[in-house]
């Protein structure tokens, strides 16, 4: 298992970034050869199961995550979501906050632990870049586009 950091501000509310983050959907828009569905119907709260499809055709493997903290911001306050992934390939969890900033920014914070059954821990450091990697991208994908 490893952990990484990922750090943003955005020209956003706390809201809209939270909006924009938290639209499960659109997390495929930003990893290549990945489809999110969101199993459990509308709207999202502990319990909502997430599932992220990386692979081609019958080719892939599912990252099963299921919310397990959901504390959207509220009155120009902070927020925070915690997902617990649960897939037979895919392990650890990954938390998103989101809070005032200076100037009227938001500050966005992802911690992730991520482990994938069957990588050796040889292997730790290219997975923690790759996440970095993927995860940021991903994030500054979201948080620019509405």
């Amino acid at each position: 298992m490893v952990t990484f950091r990922i750090e943003r501000t955005a020209p956003l509310s706390p809201q809209e970034a939270w909006r924009r983050l938290t639209r499960w959907q659109r997390h495929g828009d930003t990893v290549p050869l990945t489809r999110v569905d969101e199993v459990t119907p509308p709207p999202t709260g502990p319990g909502t199961v997430v599932v992220a499809r990386t692979g081609v055709g019958p080719f892939g493997f599912d990252d099963r995550m299921e919310v397990t903290v959901w504390e959207p911001p509220r009155d120009g306050g902070g927020g925070r979501c915690r997902l617990e992934k649960r897939g037979r390939l895919v392990r650890g969890w990954a938390e998103i906050e989101v809070r005032p900033g200076p100037g009227g920014r938001t500050r966005v914070v992802w911690n992730e632990e991520l482990g994938v059954r069957f990588l050796p821990p040889a292997a730790d450091g290219a997975l923690r870049a790759a996440g970095r990697h993927v995860f940021g991208r991903a994030v500054n994908h979201l948080l620019r586009t509405p």
